[in-house]
């Protein structure tokens, strides 16, 4: 439920709304349900994209596939540039001090 209301689902689905969630379930979806194995979370390392700080960490539910992570301290005009028709998405609180960027085609944006 917790994560329903984190991403805008609303508490009532049509038939044909549900279904289409089960057939093309968003990112977040998809890791939750692999974490419903009853294994232990796995651990990865993030590595700032500008400085090379790095650090281990659990991944979280809401993590989508990040094309880089830098430290919150750097300034814009210190990241990799977007590639011509992409946009870009940040996601604050990634780590002790990350923030993570999704970088995807605008026809997908």
């Amino acid at each position: 439920m917790e994560m329903a209301q984190r991403h805008g689902i609303p508490s009532r689905l049509s038939e044909a709304e549900l279904r289409d969630m089960q057939d093309n379930p968003p990112a977040w979806l998809v890791q939750s349900r692999a974490n419903r194995t009853g294994k232990r979370p796995v651990w990865v390392h993030l590595t700032c994209a500008v400085c090379g700080y790095s650090e281990a960490i659990r991944p979280k539910k809401w993590w989508p596939d990040f094309s880089f992570v830098y430290c919150g301290s750097h300034r814009s005009s210190d990241l990799p540039k977007l590639f011509l028709g992409e946009v870009r998405s940040e996601y604050e609180g990634v780590g002790s001090r990350f923030v993570g960027v999704v970088d995807v085609p605008e026809s997908k944006a």
